[in-house]
């Protein structure tokens, strides 16, 4: 059979990913990428620490960046990215703007890192004020701040986990939960939730819808980054950050309302009013039956992840939250 007229594969744009040896979220980030683009991956070498603080030194290490950036020039992505959080917060505003130095000199591309990522993607949408929400130990949450802060990104609440590893199992349920913790007692500009090994994608509408805020999350302030970076617009139906429509919904309803304004030698005309039409009431939609159909992929918790750890750990390992040791 002649196939000729098929004319051979849609040409496509390159995103290099340099992400850490025990990034799991490959499939989640590919759903914010266009058709017409490539994500092509690569990873850090394993080293035979759990999540911290030192884990985050390790692989974001000079060498080991420049070494991820090389691996990916043969395929010459027009942009690379670090995808790690920790790794590019922990060494503050300093080391992170010195890691995209180092990207960009070996693959002499323009580069960036998911904490860069971040403070853009704030700027973008006008905030000054963030909730936190994170897998991590409050060692790791509280270097998060300290980078913000840095930025002059104030924290007004924040809520994490205490995990060491496996991160990727955390079902929804848990994302959702800590979000409510963190908003809870004041209203911030945006919510964030850390680390990209942390399932976000089919999340984010509906905290957005719930919580009325852009809520920001690691993979997607990367790949928006990435992908704004070549001239193309990150997909993400119903997200604040990616969709011009969403920015302008529900995520935007703390904003004052904007009220007709009349020109003086314009008044206003006086319009009757007209009845409003007799409506059924509205049932009251209970979040998470909002959450069950939106037509989102519902994420079960998988085998091997506990939830609901005993209670009594330390603050460290976020209270009643923590994992088996």
């Amino acid at each position: 059979m002649d196939v000729s007229f098929l004319g051979g594969p849609q040409p496509q744009r390159g995103v290099g990913i340099v992400a850490p040896f025990d990034f799991a979220l490959d499939r989640e980030l590919w759903r914010w990428v266009p058709d017409d683009v490539s994500l092509h991956l690569t990873r850090t070498p394993f080293v035979p620490v759990e999540v911290s603080l030192d884990q985050a030194r390790l692989v974001s290490e000079h060498e080991t960046l420049r070494e991820g950036v090389q691996a990916l020039c043969a395929v010459a992505p027009e942009v690379v990215a670090y995808a790690c959080t920790s790794g590019s917060f922990v060494g503050g505003a300093v080391g992170e703007r010195s890691m995209t130095a180092a990207m960009e000199e070996a693959g002499e591309a323009p580069s960036l890192t998911t904490s860069g990522a971040l403070l853009a993607a704030l700027q973008e949408i006008g905030a000054r004020r963030v909730a936190v929400v994170t897998p991590y130990t409050k060692s790791v949450t509280d270097s998060l701040e300290d980078f913000l802060g840095e930025a002059g990104i104030a924290v007004t609440g924040r809520s994490y986990l205490g995990l060491t590893r496996e991160i990727w199992r955390v079902p929804y349920r848990d994302v959702v939960d800590m979000a409510r913790d963190a908003v809870a007692g004041d209203t911030p500009d945006a919510l964030f939730i850390s680390c990209t090994n942390l399932p976000t994608y089919d999340v984010i509408p509906q905290l957005e819808a719930e919580l009325r805020m852009p809520v920001l999350s690691a993979n997607q302030v990367t790949l928006w980054d990435a992908l704004r970076r070549i001239g193309k617009a990150a997909v993400g139906p119903y997200q604040a950050l990616v969709d011009p429509v969403a920015r302008r919904g529900p995520a935007a309803m703390n904003s004052s309302p904007m009220l007709p304004v009349s020109r003086p030698e314009e008044p206003a005309e006086s319009v009757e009013p007209v009845e409003p039409a007799e409506q059924p009431a509205a049932l009251p939609v209970e979040p998470e039956a909002a959450l069950a159909s939106a037509g989102t992929e519902i994420v079960e918790p998988l085998d091997g992840y506990e939830q609901g750890f005993p209670s009594g750990g330390t603050e460290e390992w976020g209270g009643g939250n923590q994992p088996p040791v």
